[in-house]
């Protein structure tokens, strides 16, 4: 092997290890701190009271969840819009969402998001909150709108609701992690292990089958498209895995593969 071929092969390890880095984690990079964010204690105090996620953990991976959403809080911008008033409390439940489905992923963060738009209620497909027939609580942009989120408050306080089966908030993203790998088709590949993508789409059409057949308690709109149904069972699985677990124990093992995996 000579000297330049052993310089390119060093290149390119090197730039792998790099392009991993900067899907996985972020290094250095170039986003503000933000300063204004609550207490640690203001968190907790949030945390306990409204999310359940939170207080299924042990001790020491509560510390750790406070500490992911207090850098979610310092890297992510989040504004009021459309006349929304936004207080600490929500912030800190925003930063929550984001925590849940990546918590278990010590090295996974959200590089295809900058600012989280919170408006006070529905709207429509052009971010009007008159319009008569807005039916939008949630979304990820794209195109001018590109990494940002848009989140309704009322949305975003149901889904921390006491036995709420739905959450808003986490199922925008939950999408973004599905967009992380380029497609937004229901298989986060940067998420899932090879191994599991097979039986994973296997059991998605199986079970959105059933839901168009009117034979599964999983919402309908789990059946729009693979990436819904991603985003809607992965609600489930972290609002109710209990029950997911007794009502669907394949689609919980598998979801529980995917999300819990080291």
């Amino acid at each position: 092997m000579d000297i330049n071929t052993i310089y390119i092969i060093s290149f390119l390890f090197i730039a792998g290890i790099a392009l991993g880095l900067f899907v996985w984690k972020r290094v250095g990079n170039n986003k503000p701190f933000l300063a204004n964010i609550p207490t640690d204690l203001a968190i907790r105090q949030v945390l306990e009271q409204k999310v359940d996620f939170f207080n299924r953990l042990t001790a020491q991976q509560q510390v750790v969840f406070l500490q992911r959403v207090v850098y979610f809080l310092k890297t992510t911008k989040i504004s009021a819009e459309k006349g929304a008033v936004v207080e600490d409390a929500d912030k800190i439940l925003v930063g929550a969402s984001a925590t849940i489905p990546l918590f278990h992923f010590d090295q996974w963060a959200f590089e295809n998001l900058d600012e989280v738009l919170l408006y006070p209620g529905e709207f429509s497909e052009k971010f009007d909150t008159q319009d008569e027939s807005r039916n939008i609580m949630g979304m990820v942009g794209n195109g001018a709108m590109n990494r940002k989120m848009i989140l309704s408050l009322n949305s975003l306080h149901a889904g921390f609701n006491m036995g709420s089966a739905g959450n808003t908030a986490l199922h925008e993203f939950v999408h973004l992690i599905d967009m992380a790998d380029g497609q937004v088709d229901g298989v986060p590949e940067y998420l899932i292990p090879k191994e599991l993508i097979e039986p994973w789409l296997l059991q998605m059409h199986k079970t959105i089958r059933d839901i168009r057949q009117s034979k599964s308690d999983i919402r309908d709109y789990a059946a729009t498209n693979p990436a819904e149904f991603l985003a809607v069972v992965s609600e489930y699985f972290f609002q109710k895995p209990s029950l997911l677990k007794t009502d669907h124990p394949a689609l919980f093992n598998l979801l529980n593969d995917m999300y819990t995996r080291k």
